[in-house]
């Protein structure tokens, strides 16, 4: 082993260290925890890199604005367009407005449109290239409605709770996996000229209890997300440093309280964090009704109220007269509104506001969008890239031909109507019955103008290969057929906005798959599931030759999952979560924290764990996974080998050099200090795609840490060599006191692999 020592001496040469890694304890710091301290007052935009021509012109603009105008700007109203929110046009100035709109995963409440892949699905395909592209066909669609804004993309939930209703609209529980994504999908979006909203910040991590509610006559707050400052840095806001740095033109803050102060009037997560800490140059946007206070919301750097305002409107010119806001403050605010509108070139050839967006979902519309070729190429890619494998045995899969199919379990079958995709459930089934499952519920439901059910596409195959197919996808206990060459089990595992989970299994569902298994003795399930679904109870059955977790693939469900069942694709989806053998093994963050107990009617949320969360957890408390998080199987093998850490620049200091903030905080945070370098051989016989984890345990933290990916293509016995870049932020921990990222002194451990478990090549550098 070869190592470089000293404060300027980051490994330079070769190792090949299999040694253990040794685990450590973390003393989080009670920094904030519990109170949010006030920052003020709201720092201006400053115009900073890109945004420069921006900022002039609308400088330039809001200088010509009446203060009602101006006021205009920073709350929507109603309109019969279909959008999801408004903001009016200014006619004498030639703004026309602005419309933004669901989601992250398709453009809801309209037609002719597809339904995406939901960020669960993204996260599981690993792969930043078609991430970007996904976002730049879908944006593509919101800006040919005349959608301004997305409502999207979603890093908060990061998914804490497991049992969290939403957390299947973000990427992964990974702060790092989470953030590259979703800075390849705003990048993705915007160049479509289409902005993004990146939620909710921050903290959002369970639906239970997320608003302020009143019972027996007792108004009760929202739960409260007690956070501490290290943790808030390392987890919570890792990713939307990306999406700031990124250049989101819009944040929108959550529902529920940060340090017992609403995240929409939080002075130190608006203000302090985000707006100076980062260097954001877009505005803040509230979640719908998120507004609970008046001109301190604005002072605590709130920007725009979403749907509507009963409390700002003329009290803020009234605030400015009295000097309980300053004028300054509101030309902030029309200036950054106005600021990420020409920042997008919306002022040019832009269509008009909700141009294409009906009231009625099947009423005529002046436009028809047509889907390009490429976007179909895109949507199906999508699709396919976020199934994992996670087993596959007696040469179950891929399908070869089989001259009879039996297929079983309400999964299966297609909607019987469409309308009910836009439906709000009053409550959080554990399944959706009645239909395969290609979204979850709530603002991040659409419907698409077609969906392929895995039945009807299997049905398609069976007619091209001469296969008999035999289905009963309404039965529990289904008679099979001896004579089937192979039963496919398809079951699902549902998650909506407004209710977390009632569980993470389903006993029909399970007994489903036993009752099939022990008469079939080749049964592959799928499960389309809105988040970790645990299979315990009946993944090592003999009988179960092969699982997919196929997650939400959006439109295209049944056409991807048959591509992969048949071979016509490799699958080389990941995990972007953990898979435990029981429930319990996700300890304290299961559940969601409920609004009874001590704290009466004011709930507290303790994030006691710190950043211990999913693999971390699992791995300090020395917990083995059924499935840990990055695993997925391939029907090829690849091997890795020649593992290189080179040093790229001399560290003079624990601490990033000084330098002016731009968006996403201090430049030199993304300054290259380590190449990591590996070879990867595809030693199978089938061409595919691996995806090189790179893991970092960094001194008196975590064992391991993600800090670098690369999902690349192998041609069946051939080697490529993949590069992974450290930068300084990937190997810094947050220092309280200092309030600065810092770089640790002593060994880095780094680990290489296919998963968080599966590290074949190890080695370490010193600082």
């Amino acid at each position: 082993m070869y190592t470089i020592t000293g404060l300027a001496g980051l490994l330079a040469g070769l190792s090949l260290c299999y040694a253990a890694p040794t685990l450590e304890n973390i003393t989080s710091d009670s920094y904030f925890f519990g109170q949010s301290p006030p920052v003020y007052p709201s720092p201006e935009g400053t115009g900073s890199g890109s945004w420069a021509s921006a900022y002039a012109k609308a400088k330039q603009l809001v200088a010509t604005l009446t203060p009602e105008e101006k006021v205009n700007l920073t709350a929507g109203v109603s309109a019969d367009n279909g959008c999801s929110g408004n903001i009016p046009a200014i006619p004498r100035v030639n703004f026309p407005g602005l419309c933004v709109s669901d989601a992250g995963n398709g453009l809801r409440g309209t037609d002719f449109v597809n339904a995406w892949s939901s960020g669960i699905h993204a996260g599981a395909s690993w792969n930043k290239s078609l991430a970007q592209q996904r976002g730049f066909h879908m944006g593509g669609e919101f800006r040919r409605k005349g959608v301004n804004v997305l409502l999207g993309p979603v890093v908060g939930p990061i998914g804490r709770v497991a049992e969290g209703g939403r957390n299947w609209e973000g990427f992964s529980v990974d702060p790092y996996h989470s953030g590259l994504l979703v800075y390849e999908t705003i990048r993705g979006v915007q160049a479509a000229g289409v902005g993004t909203s990146t939620k909710h910040y921050i903290a959002n991590e369970q639906e239970t209890n997320r608003n302020p509610e009143t019972v027996a006559g007792l108004n009760i707050a929202s739960a409260s997300s007690n956070i501490d400052d290290k943790t808030m840095h390392e987890l919570y806001l890792w990713p939307f440093q990306d999406a700031v740095r990124a250049g989101s033109v819009s944040i929108m803050c959550s529902y529920q309280r940060i340090n017992n102060s609403y995240g929409c009037q939080n002075s130190k997560t608006l203000n302090g964090l985000l707006k100076t800490e980062l260097g954001f140059q877009g505005y803040v946007m509230t979640d719908w009704g998120a507004q609970h206070g008046g001109i301190a919301v604005a002072n605590a750097g709130l920007d725009m109220v979403m749907p509507s305002t009963t409390t700002w409107g003329s009290n803020l010119t009234t605030a400015i007269a009295n000097g309980t806001m300053e004028v300054s403050r509101l030309d902030d605010m029309a200036t950054r509104i106005i600021a990420s509108w020409y920042q997008l070139s919306q002022d040019t050839s832009f269509p008009s506001p909700g141009l294409g967006m009906p009231k009625d979902l099947y009423a005529p519309h002046e436009i028809i969008i047509g889907k390009s070729p490429d976007s179909k190429q895109i949507l199906v890619q999508s699709a396919i890239e976020g199934h994992v494998m996670v087993k596959n045995t007696k040469n179950a899969l891929p399908l070869q031909s089989p001259t009879l199919l039996s297929v079983f379990g309400y999964d299966a079958k297609p909607r019987e109507s469409l309308a009910y995709a836009l439906e709000w459930l009053s409550y959080s089934p554990a399944t959706q019955e009645n239909h395969t499952l290609y979204v979850g519920g709530g603002s991040g439901g659409n419907a698409p103008a077609y969906i392929s059910a895995p039945l009807d596409a299997l049905q398609d195959q069976a007619f091209k290969d001469g296969t008999s197919i035999l289905w009963d996808v309404s039965s529990e206990d289904p008679d099979v057929e001896p004579a089937s060459d192979a039963c496919l089990v398809l079951i699902n595992s549902y998650a909506t906005e407004g209710y977390d989970r009632p569980g993470l299994v389903d006993g029909g569902s399970d007994a489903l798959v036993a009752n099939v298994a022990g008469k079939c003795n080749n049964t592959i399930v799928v499960i389309h599931n809105a988040g970790i679904r645990l299979v315990n109870s009946w993944i090592d059955h003999e009988n179960v030759t092969a699982v997919i977790f196929a997650h939400l693939p959006g439109q295209d469900s049944g056409r991807a999952l048959v591509e992969l069942l048949y071979g016509r694709s490799n699958p080389s989806g990941k995990l972007p979560y953990t898979v435990a053998k029981s429930a319990e093994d996700y300890g304290s963050v299961l559940h969601p924290t409920q609004p009874e107990g001590q704290y009466g009617l004011f709930p507290q949320s303790d994030f006691a764990e710190g950043v211990y969360i999913d693999y971390r957890a699992f791995d300090k408390q020395g917990i083995t996974p059924q499935f840990e998080f990055g695993f997925g199987l391939s029907y090829t093998t690849f091997d890795f080998s020649g593992l290189c850490i080179s040093q790229v620049s001399n560290v003079t200091t624990p601490y990033p050099p000084s330098a002016s903030i731009e968006e996403g905080g201090n430049p030199h945070l993304w300054d290259k200090l380590v190449q990591v370098s590996v070879d990867v051989k595809n030693s199978g016989s089938v061409d595919g795609d691996e995806v090189v984890q790179l893991y970092i345990g960094i001194p008196n933290g975590p064992v391991r840490q993600l800090r670098g990916f690369e999902k690349v293509h192998i041609p069946a016995g051939q080697s490529v060599t993949v590069e992974l870049a450290l930068v300084r932020r990937d190997l810094s921990t947050w220092d309280v006191e200092a309030q600065q990222w810092l770089l640790q002194s002593g060994a880095y451990q780094v680990y290489v692999g296919r998963s968080s478990r599966d590290l074949p090549l190890q080695g370490q550098f010193t600082v």
